[in-house]
């Protein structure tokens, strides 16, 4: 038997039995006994992925937070990483909110400064530095504003636990902007694709699942025959699994599935790499799939852009508010109604721009 997940080996042990076991970056071996192929096997293959998340040395152990003086902006944050609030969150996330306070450690407190926010007193983190870290990054709207959102939450910790008796950041706003977000896929470039990758390919497997599942890149390289029961694929949607987990369920469709009998498959997952044979990370799928967008001549797309084509699409096709929040996990109508109301919009609009011709017969009065 192969082994096709990432950190997982087979042992035999005196007696002729095999044996697999979890191992990571030389981290203590975890064996998992449940049978391959099992939902079992894969709860406890990504409960040891989640734990080896955690396990994985701290990137808060450089030498600029070593020495780190108590009552400062990079202490404050180290403690922050040890908290029961960083640890309840998705490791994906706590990379990501690392990177964006690390990255603050090393920000000169003023230009030309020698000083930087590292040891920069608490007692003198006001609301006018924030700006000052918010702005550094003003030339990139977006990631000024995480870098804020991040800060905000670190305060709003450290004042929970009595570390600052404020938030500072609470009265700093965010920076307006425009952005159009991720391409929404027209359904000329959805043919575009299929003239280039024919069903039997992994790009065409790819293409199907994402667009007939409206799932998140985080999902579908999760997604294989485990989930599937009686026609229908059932399973627990990867962001904020921990926290606030949503459970999809919903039918395959005939277009989806004859795609899938037709296309190379993994053992675990439907989507596999060419070479190993194993599954996709979730970034490596994204960087993937660009570039099978590149082969059929549209760099402008990715695969976030498939969920919201399918979300346009099924609004268009009278789909509701909360029938769009049941297939895409969406928890508020906010994200569901932008697709509604620009649905209805476009309906109104047909429906009112004859009134704009001067020559419009106008109806008739009835007669009393």
């Amino acid at each position: 038997m192969i082994i096709k997940y990432p950190y997982l080996w087979e042992d035999v042990d005196r007696h002729g039995n095999v044996r697999i076991y979890f191992c990571r970056n030389k981290q203590r071996k975890v064996r998992i006994r449940a049978k391959p192929g099992t939902r079992e096997f894969e709860a406890a293959y990504h409960q040891a992925l989640s734990q080896s998340e955690h396990s994985a040395p701290r990137p808060c152990e450089g030498q600029i937070t070593r020495g780190a003086r108590h009552g400062t902006w990079c202490w404050l944050c180290i403690e922050y990483f040890s908290s029961v609030d960083f640890q309840q969150l998705d490791p994906s996330t706590q990379r990501v909110r690392r990177r964006i306070l690390e990255a603050t450690f090393t920000e000169p407190v003023s230009p030309g400064a020698k000083e930087t926010f590292a040891n920069f007193p608490l007692s003198r983190m006001t609301a006018k530095a924030v700006r000052v870290l918010r702005d550094r990054k003003a030339q990139l709207p977006d990631a000024a504003n995480n870098r804020l959102k991040t800060i905000r939450r670190v305060f709003a910790w450290g004042a929970e636990n009595d570390h600052v008796p404020s938030n500072p950041a609470r009265d700093v706003s965010l920076l307006r902007y425009t952005s159009r977000g991720h391409h929404t896929r027209t359904i000329e470039e959805v043919r575009q694709y299929e003239l280039r990758h024919p069903i039997g390919t992994r790009a065409r497997l790819a293409l199907a699942l994402l667009l007939y599942t409206g799932t998140r890149r985080s999902d579908v390289v999760l997604l294989g025959r485990q989930h599937v029961r009686n026609g229908w694929l059932k399973f627990t949607q990867y962001k904020n699994r921990n926290r606030h987990p949503v459970t999809t369920e919903i039918p395959i469709l005939p277009p989806l599935q004859q795609v899938i009998d037709a296309s190379p498959t993994g053992d675990l997952t439907f989507l596999v790499t060419a070479r190993a044979r194993r599954p996709f990370t979730a970034a490596g799928f994204g960087n993937w799939f660009r570039d099978r967008c590149n082969e059929a001549g549209m760099p402008h797309c990715s695969a976030h852009g498939l969920r919201k084509a399918g979300a346009t699409i099924a609004a268009e096709n009278g789909a509701t508010v909360h029938e769009l929040m049941s297939v895409f996990g969406w928890l508020t109508m906010k994200e569901a109604e932008r697709y509604t109301r620009s649905v209805e919009r476009r309906k109104l609009a047909e429906a009112a721009t004859p009134l704009l011709l001067a020559n419009r017969t106008p109806p008739a009065k009835s007669k009393s």
